[in-house]
């Protein structure tokens, strides 16, 4: 499996804005072959920024770069700069392979890194 993160930093006062856009907005995730979930994070305060992180598990990399490549991924990102929320800066990706997954029943595999 493949974790994909950004991090976002948003401006006091505009975490509702953040919020409603991403509800509003549709994904189009669930189209894309190795496409897991989904979760959008909301993170502890602090004096300049509250932040989010936007959470995506694929079955593996190579389904998450498909994805950035794909038209769904231009469809899905293409009202961003519409955007009225202000941020401290641009988002921060962090990309994971998972060595190690534990299922809600505690059973634990150890993942080969490819």
């Amino acid at each position: 499996m493949y974790i994909a993160m950004n991090r976002f930093r948003v401006v006091p006062g505009f975490e509702e804005a953040f919020e409603n856009q991403w509800r509003a907005r549709q994904g189009r995730l669930a189209e894309m072959p190795g496409y897991v979930e989904f979760h959008m994070l909301k993170g502890p305060k602090a004096e300049d920024h509250t932040l989010y992180a936007s959470h995506t598990v694929w079955e593996t990399q190579a389904d998450f770069t498909a994805w950035t490549k794909s038209e769904q991924f231009r469809s899905a990102h293409a009202r961003a700069g519409e955007s009225k929320v202000q941020y401290l800066s641009g988002p921060h990706f962090e990309g994971f392979e998972v060595i190690i997954h534990e299922d809600r029943s505690g059973n634990r595999a150890e993942v080969a890194a490819a």
